[in-house]
């Protein structure tokens, strides 16, 4: 990841509703949701959650798939995975030893 990508993921979840949105697409995991659900659970109107569906998906954060009329949106995990990789790499000044809470293993609830 470079930092030019890092500050556009950043930028993107700037916003409480696209933070909202990663998170919701988060917990739907695999199967993603549709606009429409995603609009719903949030009550964000179809107008404004287009834009930040565009945003999240400009950024990378969310991947779409057109399936008939509608569109289905999904978490970028490995993505999120590659930021915080990305942020962490040089902790404890190349010891990682001494960061042994980072090496705890992301587990979904």
């Amino acid at each position: 990841m470079d930092k030019q990508l890092a500050t556009s993921v950043f930028e993107s979840l700037a916003s409480g509703v696209r933070l909202d949105i990663y998170r919701l697409l988060v917990k739907a995991g695999p199967a993603g949701l549709v606009a429409g659900e995603i609009g719903s659970a949030l009550e964000v109107p179809p107008t404004n959650l287009s834009f930040h569906l565009k945003a999240l998906t400009h950024a990378q954060l969310v991947a779409v798939v057109q399936e008939g009329r509608y569109q289905r949106y999904r978490a970028n995990l490995a993505l999120m995975q590659e930021l915080i990789a990305y942020l962490t790499a040089e902790c404890c000044s190349g010891h990682p030893e001494q960061c042994a809470e980072l090496h705890v293993p992301l587990v979904c609830p």
